[in-house]
């Protein structure tokens, strides 16, 4: 197993390393530069600021140093925020982004595989077409477009929940920026848990285990979800990595002081640095999870042997 755990960190490399290079390429191909809406500067003082950031340089030689900065863990300073360095905005916001998509993924699990599970149990009935229906819509409505549709109705309209960050406080706050990164979420892992728990409960064992006269609460629960969740399992890397980039949205609709803000700002502002360095830190965090996902299958099922 710590083989081929090594084995695949060392194949994600090539990954990250195309992700780099084309994050960078696209940053610097994009129109203006970080100091562009500044006040008008002397030419001489221009270049001075362009030299101190190394701005001055061919590209090649800006994205050798920048590799060789990774290599160092130095994700380069901010060309916006003073006296801050990229990493001390990441280590700042990613708590707070780690927490809300934390919150969400564990909101989607639950009332996914609830959802998904009583489905199947009723499968073809009224109340499961119903449910797999709704479950079709989660999947269709994008982020940004739920996300203000639930501040309209539920803080706007009902007056239940503050509609934004800032001026409020207590975990109301978190619930209308949870439920729009979870609702897509519940709809596929829903969808996923109805069919793999059909697939299961149709299988051999299911009927020994309901020939020995268990109850189909005690086949669920001892027999049948554990084989069930396994593509539930696989989803999961690309579950997460959809929070990831869908808080980018979230968190500018609801003004959460996150790393999705800070990339949007930084993209806005052309801070080169900012941008790559949320990139590469989303990225790697995705490679990880995505192998930790990989690692649980052995634990979930032991047939499954990694080589």
């Amino acid at each position: 197993m710590l083989r081929y755990a090594l084995l695949r960190l060392l194949g994600a490399i090539p990954t990250l390393l195309l992700v780099i290079v084309l994050a960078f390429l696209m940053v610097h191909a994009a129109p203006g530069g970080p100091f562009d809406d500044e006040r008008v500067l002397p030419p001489e003082i221009e270049a001075n600021i362009a030299a101190a950031y190394q701005l001055d340089q061919p590209l090649p030689q800006q994205f050798l140093q920048y590799i060789s900065g990774l290599l160092r863990g130095d994700l380069g300073p901010s060309y916006r925020y003073r006296d801050l360095t990229v990493s001390d905005l990441i280590g700042s916001a990613f708590p707070l982004s780690l927490k809300l998509g934390a919150m969400a993924m564990l909101l989607a699990m639950l009332v996914g595989v609830g959802v998904g599970t009583f489905a199947a149990l009723r499968q073809n009935s009224l109340l499961d077409r119903a449910l797999m229906t709704l479950a079709m819509t989660g999947i269709a409505i994008p982020v940004f477009v739920l996300a203000p549709v639930l501040v309209l109705l539920l803080a706007v309209h009902l007056h239940w929940l503050p509609a934004g960050w800032s001026g409020t406080t207590g975990g109301g706050r978190f619930i209308l920026p949870v439920v729009s990164l979870a609702l897509p979420q519940i709809a596929h892992i829903a969808r996923l848990t109805r069919a793999s728990m059909i697939d299961v409960l149709a299988s051999d064992f299911v009927r020994t285990a309901r020939a020995q006269g268990l109850g189909t609460r005690t086949i669920v629960r001892l027999h049948a979800l554990k084989p069930a969740m396994l593509p539930v399992l696989s989803y999961m890397g690309p579950a997460i990595a959809a929070i990831l980039t869908g808080s980018v949205v979230v968190e500018e609709i609801f003004g959460i002081p996150g790393l999705g803000q800070h990339f949007v700002r930084g993209a806005l502002n052309r801070d080169y640095t900012l941008v790559l360095g949320i990139v590469v830190f989303y990225a790697t965090l995705v490679i990880l999870l995505n192998l930790i996902v990989d690692l649980l299958y052995g634990v979930i099922d032991p047939r499954i042997r990694q080589r």
